[in-house]
């Protein structure tokens, strides 16, 4: 089940680490529990995105990896859990 987000970012073509500043950048400016997602072609944000949220207490609701296309659900900290 893929969640439903507030704010969507397509950060296809950029490499690291544009796309996770630019996740940064949102996400700084979301409420805490509205989701961000976000598209991402850099094969090196699979990692990023993971240990960034694992280390900001984010929650990655949804990863999807195809091709070389990589789509993230992140809940912005201090939500309730989905």
């Amino acid at each position: 089940m893929v969640a439903e987000a507030d704010i969507e970012l397509d950060l296809r073509g950029l490499q690291c680490p544009m796309p996770l500043l630019k996740a940064k950048l949102a996400l700084n400016g979301m409420q805490a529990g509205q989701v961000l997602k976000v598209l991402a072609t850099d094969p090196g944000s699979e990692k990023d995105f993971h240990l960034f949220a694992k280390q900001g207490s984010h929650c990655i609701l949804e990863f999807q990896k195809r091709q070389e296309n990589y789509c993230y659900w992140i809940r912005k900290a201090g939500g309730q859990a989905p």
